[in-house]
């Protein structure tokens, strides 16, 4: 049987193909660019346990060395892990779990049963890859495969499977392996307090408040050792609020201790360790790490900030499923190992781990940037995939957050907030004010965040801290994102409808966003109208807002739309993150830098005196005075 059609079909069926294709190109853009079921592209979440089925064959052997982490004070170890399997498949898939054990012993009552059975597994792993990368597997069935493994608290086995991910086939599993130590104190995190002069450390162990006391020991050149004091908080499964973080994706966050290094003198270089006293009378140590204060506010001196969003974590064991979902995470990292003592602050803003519910995710990440955290200030924001669940009080009702609604993120970082569950908060340093917003909380006229914001951009003195920066996760202001120009908007809804105004009157100097994964920069802009013809240097009389998207640090990119609005000045499809350097009161100096090489590829200079912040502007200061 045979069918033909004429000329007028065939164009009737090429326009039905294109609709049906932007129609669910524009569905899918519609949920932000990301899926609404909550798992997104998170590589566990491809897999089944629920469905996974036991084959154990005797003839698969599987032997992980060494058998005993850290015994020279490692966090992380390279462990080998041999593998035989005469009966070899392409199709075969080894994964880590952590805690080893991790058999139907260890289900929630909470997971799902059947009438027929109860699963078989009922946790997920804390990374897997597939066997199809080891040609030698293929080939032979025989390979040593190097994996990179992480101080979780917990020891850890290798488990072959064939079959899909969504039914996977439990073949063998290895020995366990195990820090000396899994409880050690791991992966310090510094942010700022709540006064200038002084420095906060978050860190991450095993022990509870029942089994040893929490410190700091800290110091510096010239002035005696102290110690300070940790509080201690953790949260349970039942502070979860869905699949998968109450239930496949769970595992147990472990102790978060936080202690207060408060008086600092500013500028100084300080060494510290983290300290936990076992009641038995020995202490167990870190290894010891160094911060330099913070300025004075106003100060008079070079300060170097980086800014970006949307990183997320990769796996530097070559587990591709991993950077395949973040695959620019691991270089925007190293670029800043490497320019470390260049930096004096980071703000990562909004979608930080993109664990989406899977918790082994958060120890993974803070292990990748303890270099960069312990060493600077490490601020973070709240975006969609940290804080979005339906009924819980998120202002998207999506479900990107994976069951965690939040919790992770406020529990694990210090932020200097007022209320650690509503995620907004000033921060000073030096000449810079930086008003951070949480986009996942409604910020429109009249709310709660909206008189947080007026009153950060309204407080700060210009005349010793110049620079004024917004921060928030989701776009506010401008973007030519793709499904941004699909709805007409190019913002997040009712965004700089109910904060332009604001940014104008208090003349704030560039607002940063994240959320879409890419690098646009616009021209100093008020009601969608540049302001300034200039491109790469912004002097005098202050005119609007700089509008910049840095959400390309690491996640999956964005493409921009066809339509490239006159405001728009710069953008890249790439990955990379800003850095701003303020060398006096007057002179800023922006740079984006290419995450795979560090290399500037977009800069601008704001040269401002204080008396041309002081000039008034379209709605840039009241129309009536009490003199008028």
């Amino acid at each position: 049987m045979s069918f033909s059609f004429d000329s007028q079909q065939i164009n009737m069926c090429r326009v039905l193909f294109l609709l049906l294709c932007f129609i669910g190109l524009l569905s899918s853009n519609l949920c932000c660019g990301h899926a609404s079921n909550g798992r997104g592209d998170q590589p566990l979440a491809q897999i089944n346990i629920y469905k996974a089925s036991l084959a154990l064959d005797t003839s698969v052997h599987i032997h992980a060395s060494p058998q005993v982490l850290g015994l020279k004070g490692e966090d992380t170890e390279w462990v080998d892990v041999a593998i035989s399997n005469p009966k070899h498949s392409s199709n075969d898939w080894i994964a880590v779990f952590s805690p080893a054990k991790f058999d139907s012993t260890t289900c929630w009552p909470w997971q799902p049963q059947t009438k027929e059975k109860s699963p078989y597994l009922c946790s997920s792993p804390i990374k897997y890859t597939y066997m199809r990368n080891y040609p030698e597997y293929t080939k032979s069935g025989n390979v040593i495969v190097k994996l990179q493994i992480i101080n979780q608290r917990a020891d850890v086995s290798f488990a072959l499977f064939s079959g899909s991910l969504d039914q996977p086939v439990l073949l063998g599993v290895s020995n366990p392996v195990a820090f000396v130590n899994p409880k050690a104190p791991v992966y310090p995190r510094l942010a700022l307090g709540k006064s200038w002069d002084e420095m906060t450390v978050t860190w991450t162990s095993g022990y509870n408040i029942n089994e040893a006391v929490p410190f700091i020991e800290w110091s510096s050149k010239g002035l005696p050792a102290r110690r300070s004091p940790a509080g201690t908080i953790t949260f349970n499964r039942n502070s979860m609020c869905g699949e998968p973080a109450r239930g496949v994706g769970w595992r147990d966050p472990g102790f978060f201790h936080t202690s207060f290094l408060k008086e600092l003198w500013p500028n100084r270089e300080y060494t510290y360790r983290l300290g936990h006293d076992l009641f038995n009378g020995s202490t167990i140590w870190s290894k010891n790490y160094t911060f330099v204060s913070s300025p004075f506010p106003g100060q008079d001196s070079l300060q170097r900030v980086i800014i970006f969003g949307d990183m997320g974590k990769g796996e530097r064991d070559g587990s591709n499923e991993y950077n395949d979902y973040q695959p620019g995470s691991l270089n925007t990292t190293d670029q800043l190992i490497k320019d470390l003592k260049n930096i004096d602050i980071v703000f990562h803003i909004g979608d930080i781990t993109y664990s989406n519910g899977y918790l082994s995710q958060w120890d993974q990440f803070t292990a990748q940037v303890e270099p960069v955290a312990s060493k600077v200030p490490y601020m973070i924001a709240s975006g969609n995939h940290e804080r979005d669940w339906p009924d819980t009080g998120s202002f998207y009702a999506g479900q990107d957050s994976g069951g965690e609604c939040g919790v992770p993120a406020e529990t694990m970082f210090y932020f200097p907030a007022e209320n650690r569950a509503k995620f907004w908060y000033a921060a000073d340093y030096g000449m810079f004010r930086f008003c951070v917003a949480d986009s996942e909380h409604d910020w429109r006229e009249g709310t709660e965040q909206y008189k947080f914001i007026e009153h950060c951009l309204a407080t700060v003195d210009r005349k010793t801290q110049p620079w004024l920066i917004f921060i928030a996760h989701r776009v506010l202001g401008y973007s030519s994102n793709d499904w941004y120009g699909k709805e007409g908007t190019f913002e997040e809804p009712m965004g700089r409808e109910s904060l332009q105004k604001m940014w104008q009157k208090y003349k704030v100097d560039i607002a940063f966003y994240g959320h879409v994964h890419n690098y646009e920069r616009t021209c100093p802009i008020y009601q969608s109208q540049c302001v300034n013809n200039d491109k790469d240097h912004y002097s005098g009389t202050f005119q609007g807002t700089i509008h910049v998207v840095v959400g390309g640090a690491g996640s999956h990119l964005s493409p921009f739309s066809s339509l490239t609005p006159k405001w728009s000045l710069v953008q890249d499809y790439d990955y990379g993150f800003v850095k701003l350097t303020a060398s006096d009161h007057s002179n800023l100096l922006f740079e984006y830098k290419k995450s795979r090489n560090g290399q500037v590829h977009d800069s601008f200079k704001i040269s401002r005196d204080y008396k041309d912040v002081l000039a008034c502007t379209h709605d840039s200061c009241e129309p009536t005075t009490s003199a008028s």
